[in-house]
């Protein structure tokens, strides 16, 4: 799963940095409004991967309880002291997963979506390609993902469920 790669990213003031020990399990470009209010920006671009493959090289960042559309909220780890948005868990994946915010990777360009979700709130000025799939909502894993990350996001679930109850 993990071999040689390592991926790192902080916020921008540096304090915080962290380094991901796997690749990313699938990465999410979101077009909802939600994500568009909360990120001041037209999408959010998010990493999922097992928490457990994000190690922490700075400070600890401050985890903020945010609420969300579902109603299940969310956890936003931002830098305490710039602020940067680093990383999320969401109530359905819960702790085990991180969302990691693509754009304070060092190298965001080594992951790119692999797919765009929620396009029916798109900005209109958006223009999405024909290469990558797209979504008007939400989508079924077992359509998109490979059958490894789906395996991994499993066992990181179960794991965390033995260790935590």
């Amino acid at each position: 799963m993990t071999g040689s790669f390592s991926a790192e990213g902080g916020c921008a003031c540096a304090k915080v940095r962290y380094r991901l020990t796997a690749p990313p399990l699938f990465v999410h470009c979101c077009h909802c409004r939600w994500c568009q209010r909360e990120t001041g920006a037209a999408f959010a671009l998010n990493a999922m991967i097992e928490r457990e493959c994000v190690e922490l090289l700075g400070d600890e960042p401050a985890c903020i309880d945010t609420p969300s559309e579902s109603g299940r909220g969310q956890k936003i780890h931002r830098c305490p002291g710039c602020h940067v948005a680093l990383w999320s868990h969401y109530g359905g994946a819960g702790p085990a997963i991180a969302f990691i915010r693509v754009g304070t990777l060092d190298e965001p360009d080594r992951f790119p979506p692999d797919i765009q979700i929620y396009t029916a709130s798109k900005q209109p000025w958006v223009e999405l390609s024909h290469a990558m799939p797209a979504v008007k909502g939400y989508y079924k894993m077992s359509e998109y993902w490979p059958e490894e990350s789906i395996a991994r996001l499993k066992t990181a679930k179960e794991a965390h469920a033995a260790r935590h109850g």
